[in-house]
């Protein structure tokens, strides 16, 4: 049980990092379906760039350098995957759900290139990003289950609670609610809806292309197996699960992990049996969203402008 919940922790943050960075976009009303292709991109960026450091220092490598270096590359590649969501959508005015949709094609395509330059290398990178706290081994199975985790983990918690923060508590995070619910009155009040989206939109896929960084070098220990865009695809829906709320999503996403990884802990179902564990997470996204349709809060429904496009001289 202990090694279960510790590995649905360790997976379920990277769902967080993903469902996080897709919450604060979909607060400005853009529904970007290419979270699966910025998760991929976002690796392989974080990882391609780990590879370079590492062929040039070696043995020399600092972990301090060698983590930043993978989550700065990380960021930017994944916050530039968003930066052509919002030209294509904000600029150009194009369908928001084609688009995402080719964002996530061609992220993958993207990713499996980069990929194929590198091949296994980057996988000695991976004991700077699973390395626990020095007292953890001191604290027993309390030790083992909250403080033997990678940095990653941790700093997935921080950027949710700091993102829900803002969110509902400061002015930035109410500017961009307002944009994300009535654009044509944030606008009348001064609020750049146009850069709220653009900002908003590379801030959040820069936070979900880490979730695919978390993947690759902590959950499987640098060894690029499965496909990331399933990842991606929870992603999305543990934000519906989650209400639109980040801090709820810090216990949703060790739920989707827990529930993602529980046909590899039971035994005697068959291959079938535990693809259709896999399920378990839509299956119960799609119940939360039943039923919160069905009470109609306010406070638990998307944005009222998500996934359309702003035009100015309407209003």
């Amino acid at each position: 049980m202990l090694a279960f919940l510790v590995s649905a922790i360790r997976l379920g943050m990277a769902f967080l990092y993903g469902s996080t960075g897709e919450t604060i976009t979909e607060k400005s009303g853009h529904l970007n379906l290419g979270t699966p292709g910025v998760m991929c991109v976002g690796a392989s960026c974080g990882c391609f760039a780990e590879y370079l450091y590492l062929s040039k220092v070696g043995i020399y490598a600092s972990p301090v350098l060698a983590i930043l270096i993978a989550v700065i590359a990380t960021f930017v590649g994944s916050a530039i995957m968003g930066l052509l969501f919002s030209f294509l959508t904000v600029t150009l005015r194009a369908n928001q759900n084609v688009t995402g949709l080719a964002l996530t094609t061609l992220g993958v395509g993207i990713s499996d290139f980069m990929i194929a330059k590198t091949g296994p290398a980057y996988s000695r990178a991976t004991k700077y990003f699973t390395a626990s706290l020095p007292f953890s081994d001191d604290l027993g199975w309390f030790g083992e289950l909250f403080f033997s985790h990678g940095i990653l983990i941790y700093l997935a918690i921080a950027i949710a609670l700091i993102s829900s923060f803002v969110l509902s508590k400061t002015r930035v995070g109410l500017n961009l609610r307002a944009v994300g619910e009535n654009p044509a009155t944030a606008d009348a009040a001064g609020i750049n809806v146009s850069l709220y989206r653009y900002l908003a939109t590379c801030i959040g896929c820069g936070i979900s292309g880490l979730g695919g960084l978390t993947f690759i070098m902590d959950y499987l220990n640098g060894n690029w197996e499965y496909c990331i865009d399933a990842i991606g695809w929870l992603s999305i829906a543990l934000v519906i699960f989650t209400v639109w709320k980040p801090n709820l999503a810090i216990l949703g996403s060790i739920v989707f992990g827990a529930l993602y990884i529980a046909s590899s802990y039971i035994t005697g179902v068959g291959f079938a049996g535990k693809e259709l564990f896999k399920m378990l997470p839509y299956i119960v996204t799609i119940i939360v969203l039943i039923f919160t349709s069905i009470r109609d809060k306010k406070e638990n429904q998307p944005p009222a402008h998500l996934g359309l496009a702003y035009f100015r001289e309407e209003r």
